[in-house]
């Protein structure tokens, strides 16, 4: 792994790596295309995986480092985790291994949360394995320490966006069956801690009581990279129009119509990727 820590950017027109397990960091990619239009991005969504939420964090740990060795390998200049079971489980080990910039969701979500918030009662829901993490508690109380935390694990609202139930009478049951004890709870703002979870934010909001804030944190982390980019001195030229281009681990088929409908506009240049192939046991010390 020495020979990825030792990768150097080519330019600053490099393109900006961002990845999740499946299509819902699609929000984090369009928030950061509409705040650097001059930047390329490439996104790739590990949906012949999804969802990482269910994964042991050994085995996310592994499909993080895939994914960031396929995007090392495109040439980027920075790597979005834009997955919060990623960023949960394995933003530490990465960072020790790779000589990039990484901006992940964590923290830009938490920080807006605790902005947000009226109160001091902060919830987020999330997958089981980010839950489990804590790592959302952690950042809130760093920010708030007296902040009353709540936090809920939302496994099936991953498999309800890849399929493109966003809002019907099934999203909206289970919904209301997660979502009961956060709802009484006393928060005043919620953290859609998986960056799936945004396309359910109609059913969500529905659920919980008028007032409640939503924290979708893509915007947020849109602000991030561009502080990033700016502090490293990576800006693309402010007269180039960025490209897109889309990498699944899935049917290009599905991912792409599925993507077109997420994206509000058609999805082009998608391309599947064998991502087992980019697996490099040595990234934390196996053979």
């Amino acid at each position: 792994m020495d020979s990825l820590k030792s990768e150097t950017v080519k330019s600053n027109n490099s393109p900006i790596g961002v990845f999740d397990s499946g299509l819902g960091g699609l929000t984090v990619l369009s928030a950061i295309h509409k705040l650097m239009p001059n930047e390329d991005l490439i996104y790739f969504g590990d949906s012949g995986r999804t969802p990482y939420g269910t994964k042991s964090k050994e085995t996310v740990l592994k499909y993080t480092f895939q994914d960031m060795n396929f995007l090392v390998k495109q040439g980027v200049k920075m790597i979005v985790i834009a997955c919060n079971t990623a960023s949960a489980c394995s933003l530490k080990t990465v960072r020790e291994h790779y000589n990039l910039p990484i901006v992940e969701v964590i923290e830009p979500g938490s920080r807006a949360a605790v902005n947000a918030t009226r109160n001091g009662k902060i919830g987020v829901i999330g997958t089981a394995a980010t839950v489990a993490s804590g790592v959302y508690e952690n950042a809130v109380k760093n920010l708030l320490p007296d902040c009353d935390f709540h936090a809920k694990a939302c496994p099936l609202f991953v498999p309800l966006v890849e399929e493109g139930w966003w809002d019907n009478d099934i999203s909206r049951s289970i919904a209301a069956k997660y979502l009961s004890d956060m709802k009484t709870s006393g928060v005043d703002t919620l953290v859609l801690g998986c960056t799936h979870y945004p396309y359910l934010q109609k059913v969500i909001g529905e659920v919980m009581d008028d007032g409640i804030v939503l924290v979708n944190s893509a915007l947020e982390v849109a602000k991030s990279v561009r502080d990033e980019i700016a502090e490293n001195g990576l800006e693309a030229d402010s007269g180039k129009v960025g490209k897109v281009s889309y990498f699944t681990s899935d049917s290009v088929d599905k991912f792409a119509s599925l993507g077109s409908v997420f994206l509000g506009e058609e999805m082009k240049d998608v391309t599947k990727v064998a991502i087992d192939k980019e697996w490099d046991g040595g990234a934390f010390g196996e053979n």
